[in-house]
């Protein structure tokens, strides 16, 4: 059996239409940015935080190409994307011939990455979801028109600065800075409430405690 690389998952044709597809289809629907540059940095921000909790090398990778595959069900529909993408995503491993344990672990996080019904189910999951959820961002915003903003535009872009940090191995902590000119804090809460709940089971399964910091006040 082989042992697929983020990189060759990058290359990968149809894993390229895939994200370009579900952008462009989140797009159409009034969504935040979800391609190359979300994946991306997603896949980033797990393996990291595996590196950090000293997990192999090979946790690592899977944690990287799981995040870079979980939103590929967008192409299909936004509602249950993350099952959606699940599927997908095994059929793809599949024609790399991927240990069957590892393809089990790799859609296991994507399946498991929503927070409207997702749960950690392993460490590559867990980090996903931490990776996933710690992305808001104003460079994600695609309305040019504050004026329209809805809540999510509103949100995203009052965020100048995001960064997920691991203090040793007890302590995750997301760090944002909000401008509440945009956004008072509440709103932020409003939306993201539920994923920062995902965050702090996330953590918890990989043994450490989260929190979230807004502009240098902890808040959970």
């Amino acid at each position: 059996m082989n042992k697929v690389t983020i990189e060759e998952i990058k290359a990968d044709a149809l894993v390229q239409g895939y994200i370009e597809g579900g952008n462009r289809h989140l797009e159409a629907l009034g969504y935040t940015e979800h391609g190359y540059r979300h994946v991306g940095l997603v896949a980033h921000i797990a393996s990291n935080i595996l590196q950090k909790l000293e997990h192999s090398e090979r946790e690592l990778e899977l944690a990287a190409i799981a995040s870079y595959l979980h939103d590929i069900g967008n192409v299909i529909n936004r509602n249950r994307h993350a099952q959606i993408g699940a599927v997908l995503a095994a059929q793809i491993l599949e024609r790399y011939a991927l240990l069957p344990e590892e393809i089990a672990v790799i859609i296991g996080a994507i399946g498991n990455h929503d927070e409207s019904d997702g749960h950690p189910v392993s460490a590559v999951s867990a980090a996903l979801i931490l990776a996933d959820k710690s992305d808001v961002h104003r460079s994600r915003v695609r309305n040019h028109d504050p004026a329209t903003f809805d809540i999510h535009d509103r949100v995203n872009y009052a965020v100048e600065h995001s960064f997920l940090r691991v203090y040793g191995k007890d302590r995750i902590a997301l760090e944002l800075t909000i401008d509440t000119k945009i956004c008072p804090v509440m709103d932020y809460f409003e939306i993201f409430l539920a994923r920062m709940l995902l965050c702090r089971k996330a953590a918890e399964f990989l043994g450490a405690n989260f929190e979230l910091w807004i502009n240098s006040v902890k808040l959970l």
